[in-house]
């Protein structure tokens, strides 16, 4: 099995859970880079900077790699949607700005006081004089004006205001709702891509601990691990492919800590919450069974924990 580059530290969670499960659908195929791509769309140089991180994997990468090595793509194309939106999108923002700015300027108001100002009718000859112009304007402006409100006589700073113009600030609005709710859909769709890849846990935890009020976070919980049907188990989960991370909690948090104590590597702590010192265990682990030292608890790791 090739020993895979250490994952920048950059990216992002999601991303990083991503490119763990094609490095580990690409060495259970036996496949080299170059075989790849001999059976793909894409080069040999760009499988090596997907797989290591150096630039994010397109979608049809993902479906193709799933297809060459007889794979069902719909869990790695999950994956894929939410370290996609986890993605950075500088341009999101400059095109929302765009709009405003090449939106027709509305109508200038008339000015009532302008109105009134008289036009040389063509042809008369009769076209009024400056002296009668201003005349005209001190006599017209106070009938001209029957709004309420103290509007001054027409002069040059009352035209200034037109480039304030209302409704400036909604496409501001609209893009601080829009962050919200793209906030919103990526972490429900977390939550789910979470559950995704639990299929074989049960859906009610055996246990004394789970049949209680379910998981705490801060309080120790014991570890009582026996050999069932063949696997080693400590009562917690039976999880067998739950992606565990920095910052990942709960009862299958739990199950890994105690198997990975039974085994050695002791995290030393059993509280559910997959701090440095659960990661630094579980690379140990890893590294003494010849597995991808990520750090990360997938498919592969809960195998060998449970033998």
């Amino acid at each position: 099995m090739p020993r895979w580059k250490e994952l920048p530290a950059e990216i992002s969670s999601s991303e990083r859970q991503l490119l763990v499960q094609l490095r580990r659908l690409k060495d259970h195929s036996d496949l080299s880079l170059a075989s790849l791509a001999g059976r793909t769309s894409y080069s040999r140089s760009s499988w090596e900077r997907y797989l290591n991180g150096k630039k994010p994997v397109p979608r049809k990468a993902v479906e193709e790699l799933a297809r060459v090595c007889g794979t069902e793509p719909t869990r790695l194309l999950v994956l894929y949607d939410v370290a996609e939106r986890s993605r950075p999108r500088t341009a999101a923002t400059g095109r929302t700005d765009e709009p405003s700015s090449a939106s027709p300027e509305p109508a200038r108001p008339l000015d009532p006081a302008r109105e009134t100002e008289p036009e040389p009718e063509p042809g008369t000859g009769t076209e009024p004089k400056p002296e009668q112009e201003r005349g005209r304007e001190r006599t017209t402006a106070p009938s001209a004006a029957p709004e309420p409100g103290p509007e001054p006589e027409p002069t040059p700073e009352t035209r200034q205001p037109e480039s304030r113009r209302p409704g400036r600030t909604v496409p501001l609005g609209w893009l601080v709702v829009a962050v919200v709710l793209a906030v919103a859909v990526s972490f429900g769709a977390g939550l789910l891509t979470a559950r995704a890849w639990d299929d074989d846990a049960p859906a009610k935890k055996t246990g004394p601990v789970a049949a209680g009020t379910g998981y705490l976070r801060g309080q120790t919980y014991e570890c009582a691990v026996q050999r069932k049907d063949g696997r080693l188990r400590a009562g917690h989960s039976d999880t067998r492919e739950m992606l565990l991370d920095i910052n990942s909690t709960g009862f299958d948090v739990v199950e890994a800590q105690c198997l990975l104590r039974e085994k050695g590597f002791d995290p030393g702590v059993f509280d559910g919450l997959y701090d440095e010192r659960t990661k630094g265990a579980a690379k140990k682990f890893q590294q003494a069974r010849h597995l991808v030292v990520d750090g990360i608890i997938g498919p592969d790791t809960w195998r060998e924990l449970r033998r």
